[in-house]
């Protein structure tokens, strides 16, 4: 997910409607909560448009998570659950979606 926040610096040129904060989705707002220096609205805007085309409601709030605790992420990669595995790859295609829209 850092990766997707560092890359996405450029998302401000995208000017994108920003919503109310009761608008806001899940991963919005937990993007907008991070300490990350490269977050802001138009980009914490364009990672949540890239997860309402990619991510379920439960895969939203677990993605969530990682932007406080980072390392739950590679607990997720690497688990052996089945269910982890096939969140996974949504979530990979996440990033590259967020990636391509928000950079």
């Amino acid at each position: 997910m850092k990766h997707i926040i560092l890359t996405a610096v450029l998302a401000a040129t995208l000017a994108p409607v920003v919503p109310t904060t009761a608008e806001a989705g899940t991963l919005q707002r937990a993007c907008m909560k991070s300490e990350r220096k490269a977050a802001n609205r138009s980009l914490c805007s364009c990672i949540q448009k890239a997860a309402k085309g990619t991510l379920s409601s439960s895969d939203q709030r677990l993605a969530a998570t990682f932007f406080r605790d980072p390392h739950k992420s590679q607990e997720i990669r690497q688990s052996d659950r089945t269910s982890h595995e096939v969140f996974w790859k949504r979530y990979k295609e996440f990033g590259a979606r967020a990636q391509q829209m928000c950079s």
